[in-house]
């Protein structure tokens, strides 16, 4: 008994220093992790000097002035007229996404037409293409419908389901919801609206967070579609404001530019973490790994 009571304890002790081991290894990647990021927050705090001679991120003083004269930016306009602008194409962007996409994932994942395969493999085939070959074709449609100088070539498209990597992460969560309900729903008579309505959409809520989630993150990052097609300074969205930052003088006040990163990474980072158990979930229920 005495032999057998010590293996168990030599195999606890065993199981207990490998997961130490494991949460050491985890909080050594969370560190290197977390260091930029903490990086950029004290410097915020700091003079160019300091910036370009101190690899620590702990600044010297606390000083707010660089949020101020960051928010004021060199323009008339300042970082809150630039916000709204950005949220002014966020939403509007998410809203037309996750109704074209859940609509093009439900065919997809529940009906049998002609061509359904092929279809879908067209769809698969164009997340694969990079959209740079797509810019020149499509600046030039936008300027035959006269859209540029506005946010309708910056929202219109994803009305259509171009997202495409969203329609295919709906449709592998469809893949694995079982059908019993949507059978129960039909015998009473719903048809393929309600079904959609009352019984896809309530489950499918983890997969449409993260929708939400990815495409806010993506849409606020984006840099390239404002800069095509935008033309009025008025109409700038954060990413191009800062940009217009860091361009404006001859001698760069990097306090203040990372002063106002750091306030363009709230939102995101707010509705990462509002979202995250949902995203979780919706992103490892759809097989996406992330």
């Amino acid at each position: 008994m005495s032999g057998a009571a010590s293996s168990d304890a030599l195999t606890l002790g065993r199981d207990q220093g490998r997961q130490w081991l494991r949460y050491m290894a985890l909080f050594t990647v969370a560190l290197v992790m977390l260091y930029p990021l903490a990086w950029l927050i004290g410097a915020s705090f700091k003079n160019n000097v300091e910036i370009y001679s101190e690899v620590g991120f702990w600044p010297s003083r606390f000083d707010f002035g660089a949020y101020a004269k960051g928010w004021k930016t060199s323009t008339e306009y300042t970082f809150a007229t630039y916000f709204l602008n950005s949220f002014l194409i966020v939403i509007p962007r998410i809203i037309v996404t996750v109704i074209s996409c859940v609509l093009v994932a439900y065919a997809f994942a529940r009906f049998e037409f002609w061509g359904k395969k092929f279809l879908f493999s067209i769809m698969v085939g164009t997340m694969m293409l990079p959209l740079i070959v797509l810019r020149l074709p499509q600046y030039l449609m936008f300027r035959e419908f006269g859209w540029l100088d506005s946010y309708l070539p910056l929202i219109l498209p994803s009305a259509f389901a171009t997202d495409t990597f969203f329609v295919f992460m709906l449709v592998q969560f469809l893949r694995g919801i079982p059908r019993d309900m949507e059978e129960a729903a039909q015998i009473d008579g719903c048809n393929a609206l309600q079904l959609l309505w009352y019984i896809i959409v309530p489950m499918l809520k983890p997969a449409i967070i993260s929708v939400i989630v990815f495409q806010f993150i993506w849409t606020m990052n984006d840099f390239m579609g404002p800069l095509i097609y935008l033309a009025t300074v008025e109409k700038y969205p954060v990413s191009l404001a800062l940009k217009m930052s860091i361009g404006a003088t001859e001698e760069v006040e990097w306090a203040s530019v990372i002063a106002i990163s750091v306030v363009a990474l709230i939102p995101s980072v707010a509705v990462f973490f509002a979202a995250q158990r949902h995203f979780i979930e919706g992103s490892a229920s759809s097989g996406i790994k992330g």
